[in-house]
């Protein structure tokens, strides 16, 4: 069992290291094809600049000063050039699209490594765990502490990604009342029936996508209360007398209306802050839990395969 586990061990390493090789790989691959588009495009040139030597208004106007043939050698040594270049370049990306197959060839033979090394220390465990072996108490301890660890990360991962959900559904409030709040300056300014209407627009979008948003937090909050925080977050309800208002166009009504804006996207603002302050904190506690699970991991694998 424990030379298995060694096998094991060594052939999941190796292909964490083709999976870091792999990335590497297909990042060159891409830069080497945009570096190759472009020595295609100079390649063009420079053969263009020789074709036009070779003949047309351009050829005769240097023949008329005698320089033709040193343009010519001049261009066609250019050309030459840039054909070596690219030809360069194509065999270079020959060869690291080949190593990139090569490693998707050798990644696909040890598809299973993680998997088979997982298998065989859960058996090496339950060996352990009924033999009465003096390990088995803190395999125990370990397992237990080791199931804590992924419950609460899986958790904070789900309460991050619905915050995340929830900001993405306060920016399509906050757009639509930044126009309004446009519209409003607008209307100040002697917008007059068009600035009301495009303000009336806005604003009933921004009531829409309030509603959206305020179902998103709901979820958020909900999440969080798995992470053990308390929270009821609440949007500011869009003023439909902000509707009725656009009836009576008059400078007091329009500054009214102007400052509700403002005011309510002041508070949406504040709370997409908050959303993203709790955010952060979620990626921290997330980003504690992983090392700690890590470290866990590295205890247990120690323990079994020694």
């Amino acid at each position: 069992m424990d030379e298995r586990l060694r096998t094991a061990a060594a052939r999941m390493h190796r292909a964490d290291h083709l999976r870091r090789w792999h990335t590497a790989a297909a990042e060159q691959v891409q830069q080497a094809r945009h570096t190759l588009a472009d020595l295609e495009k100079d390649l063009s040139k420079e053969e263009a600049d020789v074709a036009r030597l070779e003949g047309g208004m351009k050829a005769f106007l240097a023949r008329l000063v005698s320089q033709r043939e040193v343009l010519l050698d001049r261009e066609r040594a250019e050309a030459d050039i840039a054909r070596q270049r690219l030809d360069g370049h194509r065999a270079r990306l020959a060869q690291i699209e080949a190593d990139e197959q090569a490693i998707e060839a050798e990644l696909a033979a040890l598809a299973t490594a993680s998997e088979d090394y997982a298998k065989l220390l859960a058996q090496k465990e339950r060996q352990l765990l009924t033999s009465g072996d003096a390990r088995a108490s803190e395999l125990m301890d370990l397992g237990a502490a080791l199931d804590r660890a992924s419950a609460e990360q899986r958790e904070h991962t789900e309460a991050y990604q619905a915050g995340q959900a929830a900001l993405q559904a306060l920016a399509q409030v906050l757009d639509h009342l930044g126009a309004a709040k446009g519209a409003s300056t607008w209307d100040l300014l002697g917008g007059g029936f068009v600035a009301d209407a495009i303000e009336h627009n806005r604003l009933r979008s921004a009531d829409e996508a309030a509603w959206h948003a305020q179902r998103a937090l709901d979820v958020f909050s909900r999440e969080l209360a798995d992470v053990g925080v308390t929270a009821r977050v609440r949007l500011p309800e869009v003023d439909t007398r902000w509707f009725v208002d656009t009836f009576f166009d008059n400078i007091i009504t329009d500054v009214v209306k102007h400052q509700r804006i403002e005011k309510t996207r002041a508070e949406v603002e504040r709370t997409a802050r908050w959303v993203q302050d709790v955010g952060t904190h979620l990626r921290h506690r997330d980003a504690e839990l992983s090392r700690e699970r890590a470290r866990l991991l590295a205890e247990r694998e120690e323990l079994l395969r020694g």
